[in-house]
């Protein structure tokens, strides 16, 4: 089905992970193609071959196989529905592990987790290249574990969400030196803690268990507090609340991955960090309206929405496509199809579960 913005919703359903990758392809159907065409070219800019984003969709699938096979069924569903090969889906899945190998100045995500009258609320920027915008989407999951709701991009399992137990996640990108594939996709991992964590403290110690090859943050909500979970090959490390709230942009925070980490990010990230941080540091919002125009630059001030330059290649040209509230005390998310500056107007949608 669509919104009334024309963006698509799924309503994936199953009893087993392989309904779930038949589910979700089917109601892709052969459109699915075009979205690998896309993330094909983005490849071919990072500096990944065919050969080499093959060989790396098909590493992720082994690696799959030895720590959730359930999971390779599930993309061997989507496959089937939609006419791509499996390892197409499983590259798709794999996208932040094959780009990776690119080191192309890049632009991202910032994410507030922190108390608004009383109540734990999260709210995330997602900046994404612009030639990715045909292609993502919002969910609702109904399979094995607990249901969960939010928004991920065409064939890729999940993204940032909300699930009925209370546990809420948003996902920024993190850069170190020694990421590559080989490891559990962070697209995929998200989507296994949403279905199968109902706590932060079991979200912790599922990503802990699992083999991890590239870098990413998880911030997470739950009923007593919020966290934002710096994983990478150098380890994983929890970075609590500061002055009543957690705040990430795309650098770590923890000395031991940031002495390895790329320098993709800055000083950008590290800018939208301070400006968001001193923003705080004058007092709680009231509201989530308030919540959600701190993520607002003004003039001047480093850019906390990316407005895409047409003028740069393929690429360079990022923009904030979506903006996401997570409220996991209510099991609601959020989703505007545009930047905070769009959210008096919307369109927003909202997923309760």
């Amino acid at each position: 089905m669509t919104h009334a913005s024309g963006r698509l919703h799924l309503t994936v359903t199953g009893t087993t992970r392989g309904d779930l990758g038949r589910s979700r392809g089917e109601q892709l159907g052969e459109g699915l193609a075009a979205a690998y065409d896309a993330y094909a070219q983005l490849f071919r800019v990072a500096g990944a071959s065919p050969d080499r984003e093959r060989a790396g969709a098909e590493q992720t699938l082994e690696v799959l196989g030895g720590w959730r096979p359930e999971l390779v069924d599930e993309l061997e569903g989507i496959a089937a529905a939609t006419g791509l090969a499996t390892w197409q889906v499983a590259a798709l899945n794999a996208r932040t592990e094959i780009l990776a190998v690119g080191g192309v100045v890049a632009r991202e995500c910032s994410t507030i987790a922190t108390r608004v009258a009383g109540r734990r609320l999260g709210v995330q920027t997602w900046d994404w290249h612009i030639e990715l915008d045909p292609f993502w989407h919002t969910q609702e999951v109904d399979g094995p574990g607990h249901r969960y709701a939010g928004l991920t991009e065409q064939g890729i399992l999940g993204k940032i969400g909300v699930n009925e137990a209370g546990l809420a996640l948003h996902f920024n990108i993190l850069g170190h030196h020694s990421d590559g594939v080989g490891g559990v996709p962070m697209h995929v991992l998200s989507s296994v803690v949403l279905a199968e964590c109902a706590t932060i403290d079991e979200a912790v110690r599922l990503v802990r268990a699992a083999p991890i090859s590239s870098s990413s943050a998880f911030t997470m909500t739950d009923a007593t507090r919020s966290v934002s979970l710096e994983m990478s090959p150098a380890g994983v490390y929890e970075i609590t609340e500061q002055d009543g709230a957690v705040v990430r942009t795309n650098h770590f925070q923890h000395p031991t991955p940031l002495a390895g980490q790329k320098e993709l990010y800055e000083p950008d990230s590290s800018e939208r960090l301070a400006l968001v941080r001193q923003r705080l540091s004058a007092g709680l919002p009231a509201d989530a309206d308030e919540l959600v125009a701190m993520l607002v630059s003004g003039e001047g001030e480093p850019p906390l929405c990316c407005r895409v330059d047409d003028t740069l290649p393929l690429g360079q040209r990022w923009a904030t496509l979506a903006t996401t509230v997570t409220d996991p005390a209510a099991r609601t998310i959020r989703v505007l199809d545009g930047m905070p500056t769009d959210a008096a107007r919307g369109p927003w949608r909202t997923l309760s579960l």
